[in-house]
């Protein structure tokens, strides 16, 4: 009887499962339920989720991967992380001293004594340091992010293009520089000097340790206050710098002079927003003729990452939003920066179907 009970509820497990029927114990009449079509049935039937794609990614915003798979007959979802291979690109930042740069030249193309070669002069006396007139930087992009798109195939006949919406995010900071190592001397002697500039424009003794106090001849002391302080004039202020008790540090069109650190280091931050929205579009097809498990495309589109970026001194001035009239080398690159509102995103991706 149990047996016969089993077969019986096989067989009826076995039927189409998009109706049923209930029956009374009072009655006996029958009554339909509502159509009942699973949610895995409901998927396959719609192409819900129903294929996996891994894909290599190559392009602006570095190498990666994604997966994706398709929700309809017209939409996919992507996910996925790339992130940039490190290669550095110098820059100089050029020393200038009491706001003069560091090199001129006659109008015959013959360099010139200046300043700063009478300062180089006393550092190497006293310190034994040769000072270059320039310090080299080194620049390093650190650009990674997650990203979640949505590809839309809007062409019923033409499933080759797609466009594209989402997000990029990842760290705010996506680019680094900072002085390169044969540079240290040069920013050690820099702050060496910049010390006994303020001893003398102050009036201290050079040396004070234990009561015992060394003494600047005056007449050197003359010299140095008229050479006047070392650093690299970057720029001029757009507006008053105010400190944390929002006292005036720096007035709207004074020099930008930057000065190393107390670790004798110069560094630049590049910042843009961690949440970065992507639009765009592209084209793919298959990577072999008969073979419909790989596929190439590419993909054109911006990354809006918050409107112009930001570029942080070590000392916290922003060249972006404090600073303008940016010179040199450094300016071409504030100028760049300044110029993209948006990152340009081309990539080109290889996808293998796994199921």
């Amino acid at each position: 009887m149990m047996a016969m009970s089993c077969m019986s509820f096989t067989a009826f497990a076995q039927q189409d499962t998009t109706t049923w029927k209930r029956f009374t114990l009072d009655s006996g009449a029958q009554e339909t339920a509502k159509t009942y079509i699973p949610v895995t049935q409901y998927w396959k039937e719609h192409n819900f989720f129903q294929h996996l794609d891994i894909s290599l990614t190559a392009g602006t915003t570095g190498i990666g991967f994604d997966v994706a798979s398709p929700v309809g007959k017209y939409v996919q979802l992507r996910a996925g992380y790339e992130f940039m291979p490190r290669f550095t690109k110098r820059m100089a930042f050029d020393l200038t001293i009491n706001g003069q740069p560091a090199r001129a030249y006659d109008k015959d193309g013959y360099r010139q004594e200046t300043t700063f070669d009478r300062m180089k002069d006393f550092l190497y006396e006293f310190t034994g340091y040769d000072v270059d007139d320039h310090v080299d930087m080194i620049g390093k992009p650190t650009i990674n992010n997650f990203k979640f798109l949505v590809d839309v195939f809007p062409f019923q006949q033409n499933k080759h293009w797609h466009f594209t919406a989402g997000f990029y995010w990842g760290p705010s900071r996506f680019a680094y520089a900072e002085n390169a190592i044969e540079s240290m001397q040069t920013l050690c002697a820099v702050g060496i000097y910049n010390q006994m500039y303020n001893k003398a424009v102050n009036g201290e003794p050079l040396i004070k340790y234990e009561g015992v106090s060394l003494e600047v001849p005056e007449e050197l002391n003359k010299k140095i206050q008229k050479m006047g302080r070392l650093g690299f004039a970057v720029g001029y202020f757009k507006h008053d710098i105010v400190d944390g008790a929002g006292n005036v540090i720096h007035k709207a069109g004074e020099r930008y002079i930057v000065e190393p650190d107390d670790r004798g280091m110069v560094t630049v931050t590049a910042k843009s927003n961690s949440f970065k929205p992507y639009l765009g579009f592209g084209y793919g097809g298959r990577l072999a003729k008969n073979r419909d498990d790989w596929h190439v495309s590419f993909d054109c589109g911006a990354m809006f990452w918050g409107g112009t970026p930001d570029l942080y001194m070590h000392d916290g001035i922003n060249l972006i939003e404090d600073v303008e009239r940016v010179s040199g080398q450094v300016g071409t690159y504030v100028d760049l920066f300044k110029a993209f509102k948006v990152f340009p995103v081309l990539s080109f991706r290889i996808t293998k179907r796994i199921f």
